[in-house]
């Protein structure tokens, strides 16, 4: 209903001009060649406020997304990504490091994370299994995607609940064995799982850096709980 309306919008106004146009060329009254303006120039105005609503709505739309991120990576995520970065062996990135860096540093740390290892396939799979855990999530933002229409978001979470699920299955047929060792004897199914643990550590740090550039106080208030998580969780398996 809203694009036949833009449509109609749209037509009219060049139809009044065009009407004055046709006027003016019957008359040679010059008078008529302003009143055709005016419509044009009503429709571009019109078009500018538009587009300026719609940006401002996109980016009020965006900052709700990154509270909702900021409650939901400070509990029912936590320990996925702080498993993700305890089983990362190359970047070398911490969480003590995240909330110590600048902002220049973050952006670089997010730049060399283009490229991830992990320490082995046994190291991977607590992290596998968290995103198992954390399925609701991932569903949940899946759902926000579509309210806030945010396409590339709902896409990467489609991608994520099909990967779940290959896990789910996996692990119903294969009771007891490691997901892990599967993937590594089959290079697609590695691939994806690269990809999405991999992702994982980047759009963590695509957080960080836009908390530390927006909400530095926020900024550092999460990454001193993770932190503080990845500590405890450290002296635990010690202990």
């Amino acid at each position: 209903m809203k694009t036949l309306k833009t449509v109609a919008f749209y037509t009219a106004f060049p139809a009044v001009s065009a009407v004055f146009l046709v006027i003016e060329h019957l008359t040679h009254i010059e008078f008529f060649l302003h009143l055709a303006a005016i419509p044009i120039e009503v429709m571009v105005a019109v078009f500018i406020v538009e587009k300026l609503l719609e940006r401002k709505e996109k980016q009020d739309k965006r900052r709700q997304l990154m509270f909702i991120k900021s409650y939901m990576f400070r509990s029912d995520m936590r320990n996925l990504f702080i498993a993700n970065f305890e089983a990362l062996k190359s970047p070398a990135v911490t969480m003590a490091k995240i909330r110590a860096a600048s902002l220049e540093e973050l952006r670089r740390m997010r730049q060399e994370a283009e490229k991830v290892e992990y320490k082995s396939p046994e190291d991977m799979e607590p992290v596998i299994m968290e995103y198992v855990r954390t399925q609701h999530v991932w569903k949940s933002f899946m759902e926000r995607a579509i309210t806030y229409n945010f396409e590339g978001i709902f896409h990467d979470m489609i991608y994520i609940l099909h990967f779940i699920y290959d896990v789910q299955t996996f692990k119903d047929s294969n009771p007891g064995r490691l997901f892990m060792s599967e993937a590594v004897q089959n290079k697609t199914l590695l691939a994806k799982v690269m990809k999405v643990l991999g992702d994982g550590i980047r759009r963590f740090l695509d957080y960080a850096v836009e908390l530390k550039e927006k909400q530095p106080p926020m900024f550092d208030d999460v990454l001193a709980d993770y932190e503080l998580a990845s500590r405890l969780k450290r002296i635990q398996f010690d202990a």
